[in-house]
């Protein structure tokens, strides 16, 4: 009999699915790290295990512990399926501008959800980094994950994901592309694909109001970059320890509302109901047009499911609060 003893043995091993209609002007085949089917329908699913399991190796995580961390919904959602398949207790505490589903799932699978203000400085008391920091500090017998600067993020992609693509494409892979929000998958990917083979290009989506773009291209850190946006999952106003801008080629950034409406696109024309952050990583593709010929294999990362995003960027009525259609 073939059966997973439990649900985390099925975390990776996630298919590459072609896209048609999104990507028919351009010269390349495109194919998706299709990561929705990971059983918590995200990539964070491979870290936060990944995380969990160094974090009990090396005593920073005991029995009957809690988990506390600062997640905009994904991460919180495969912490939390670990957190029950090895007894656990969850903390999680998003900012305000996550979706209600995001909040509604966490809680549904058992974790506390502390909701933050989106507009303040990173370092206000009141931000999500600050409570969850403060959180980790003051509950006994826990842990504060702080996916941004925990190595075992990056290290998580390195040993799963990137040999998945590189198996996958048959060593045929030229572009890899990716949202960067924690700076994991893009850092443990780019360095696997690029071990393999130096010339494989590895380029980053960031959105406006995020700091990465500039600070690649500059090295300076301009909080003059820094707004708030409402593209969720990439982006930063902080630089993560995770991001290693040296494995990076460049970034390219993609509007709120095309972000959105590609959101839409994916569902509607090529059947994949995939969240936020896949409609920017796709409209990043297409931006990158002129950097691909006939022969390139370009392999573009979809983080998570649209579900978490029903009343959002799948809700016309918020569309077009937003200005995003007509």
């Amino acid at each position: 009999m073939q059966y997973a003893k439990n649900i985390l043995e099925t975390i990776g091993n996630t298919p590459l699915v072609k896209l048609n209609k999104l990507t028919e002007d351009l010269p390349c085949l495109v194919l998706s790290k299709y990561e929705t089917f990971n059983p918590g329908n995200s990539t964070k699913d491979r870290m936060a295990l990944k995380m969990i399991e160094d974090a009990e190796a090396d005593g920073r995580l005991k029995p009957g512990g809690t988990i506390i961390e600062g997640t905009s919904g994904n991460t919180g959602m495969g912490l939390a399926l670990a957190a029950i398949v090895k007894g656990y207790k969850c903390i999680f505490v998003i900012s305000d501008k996550q979706s209600n589903e995001k909040m509604d799932i966490l809680r549904a699978v058992g974790a506390e959800v502390v909701v933050c203000p989106t507009d303040v400085e990173p370092s206000d008391p009141r931000s999500y980094y600050s409570v969850s920091k403060r959180l980790g500090a003051e509950t006994p017998n826990s842990w504060y994950v702080n996916q941004y600067d925990n190595p075992s993020n990056a290290a998580a992609h390195y040993e799963s994901t990137g040999p998945e693509i590189w198996k996958q494409t048959d060593g045929k892979i030229t572009h890899f592309v990716v949202g960067v929000g924690t700076g994991g998958t893009i850092s443990g990917v780019g360095k696997y694909l690029k071990e393999q083979n130096p010339d494989i290009k590895i380029w980053g989506i960031d959105t406006y109001g995020s700091v990465f773009k500039k600070y690649h291209e500059t090295g300076i850190f301009d909080e003059k970059e820094i707004y708030p946006y409402v593209t969720e999952g990439i982006g930063e106003d902080i630089l993560p320890e995770n991001v290693d801008f040296s494995i990076i080629d460049g970034f390219t950034k993609v509007t709120d509302k095309d972000a959105a409406v590609y959101t839409q696109k994916l569902a509607k024309e090529e059947g994949m109901f995939l969240g936020n952050s896949a409609g920017a990583a796709i409209k990043g593709v297409l931006q990158l047009k002129e950097h691909f010929t006939k022969d390139d294999v370009v392999v573009v990362l979809f983080h998570d499911h649209g579900s978490r995003y029903v009343g959002k960027m799948f809700n016309n009525d918020w569309m077009r609060k937003m200005g995003y259609i007509e």
